[in-house]
């Protein structure tokens, strides 16, 4: 959420940033409103003067006995005690109409983000590996799950409907190997904090990590039981960065506390809301998903640098598991509503002939923290400043598992498991129908 007072500073520079994501100017809409809410407060502080001071005055009207002027000046305490309850009506309208404007327009990309429209305003940071050479024509993963009996699409549709599945076998120990593997290398070797956060969470969570009010259509809405009162409503997460991240709501730390690395393997829901006709068949685009998540909390100065690392975390998972791919610093225009910078990794599918993305690793400046009211105490102050916020897939295990299965397919449908899983599947070389 943007500070309404960086904007009244310097409203050109926020116009300009907003172009970069193809956004019109803003700032003119935004200030009348912030105006006409400071008039009204001005107004409200003169009023709450004038009622102290006849307040006063009835006072000292009423010692000298003089009736008549105690009488007016209670009577002009009243009309502005009128006045004072208007006012307060109109400042909390404005306060919330400047509040709602200002939560629907997305954060400012850095300078240094790229500016395009779209995916292909994206610029490729570096690449890893080749493509591993095949002597056969290399299968979809759906057609590999299905071919060995362990992956069902039909039975999930019959229970659940389109973009569900149900894994078997040694495809369902794998899903689970696999999240393992990635929480182990995060906890262990990258110092990252293991939570099992709640999949449930309220309004504000959602607002805090900005998947609220905008972006409501994408998510999944429960009610206890069978009510449908506001108060019995939750959210099924649709990433675990909403419940990491609002681990720091409302709350001051300290800057020895910092930063703070949280890591949770979950399932996410979606509602793919206008994915119509797109990745129909397979993993690729489900309802309910798993991921292992990052996300950092830590300060201004120490935010890029932090970027940097959760990138360098969440590629020597797919090092490790030997899977060519590339990092691509997203363009303005395919960037995130709370993203000031996304490096996405997209791991290459043989079977598709295609990168697709497996990762996105996101610094967010102080755009949730402002949301959330996450504030930090810096060494030897007593102000506090805002947190600067991070989050990232580290990675996809459902998209992590495509990867393997079309880049360890053998050519009679077979699978092979790469090292780094072994210890994980009991030592398993190959999943197969057999």
């Amino acid at each position: 959420m943007h500070d309404i007072k960086i904007i009244r500073d310097d409203p050109a520079a926020f116009d300009k940033g907003l172009a970069t994501r193809g956004i019109a100017p803003q700032s003119a809409r935004l200030l009348d409103i912030d105006e006409r809410r400071r008039a009204v407060i001005t107004s409200l502080q003169d009023i709450q003067a004038k009622r102290n001071d006849a307040s006063k005055l009835i006072g000292q009207a009423k010692a000298k006995k003089d009736e008549a002027l105690a009488q007016s000046l209670m009577d002009e305490v009243t009309a502005l005690k009128g006045a004072l309850q208007q006012g307060e009506e109109d400042e909390r309208r404005l306060t919330g109409e400047l509040d709602t404007e200002l939560a629907a327009i997305p954060n400012i990309p850095f300078d240094e983000t790229p500016v395009g429209k779209d995916e292909h305003g994206n610029v490729e940071r570096h690449r890893v590996g080749t493509p591993r050479a095949m002597n056969f024509a290399p299968k979809e993963h759906f057609d590999l799950g299905e071919g060995i009996g362990q992956m069902d699409f039909e039975a999930a549709a019959k229970m659940s409907g389109s973009r569900f599945v149900v894994l078997k076998g040694q495809l369902a120990r794998m899903e689970r190997a696999i999240a393992s593997f990635m929480l182990d290398l995060h906890t262990g070797t990258h110092g990252y904090e293991e939570v099992s956060p709640p999949l449930l969470v309220k309004d504000a969570a959602m607002f805090g990590t900005a998947q609220l009010p905008k972006f409501a259509d994408d998510q999944f809405a429960v009610y206890k039981g069978a009510s449908t009162d506001e108060q019995d409503k939750f959210w099924l997460i649709p990433t675990a960065e909403v419940p990491l991240t609002n681990l720091v709501r409302e709350s001051i730390l300290s800057e020895e506390e910092l930063p703070k690395r949280f890591t949770a393997y979950t399932p996410c829901f979606r509602a793919e809301a206008g994915s119509a006709g797109r990745d129909t068949r397979g993993l690729i685009r489900m309802h309910q998903f798993p991921k292992v998540e990052l996300v950092s909390v830590t300060t201004p100065e120490a935010a890029q640098d932090e970027h940097e690392r959760m990138l360098a975390c969440a590629e020597e998972v797919l090092k490790k598991l030997d899977l060519h791919y590339r990092v691509m610093t997203l363009c303005t225009g395919d960037m995130g509503f709370s993203a000031r910078k996304t490096y996405d990794i997209e791991v290459w599918l043989p079977g598709q002939d295609a990168f697709r993305e497996i990762s996105s690793c996101s610094v967010c400046g102080d755009f949730q923290a402002r949301r959330m009211q996450a504030r930090y105490k810096p060494t030897g102050s007593k102000n506090t400043r805002f947190v600067h916020t991070l989050n990232g897939s580290a990675l996809a295990v459902g998209r992590t598992m495509v990867a393997i299965l079309e880049t360890y397919q053998q050519a009679d449908g077979s699978i092979a498991v790469p090292d780094a899983l072994k210890p994980y599947m009991g030592g398993l070389d190959t999943i197969s129908n057999g």
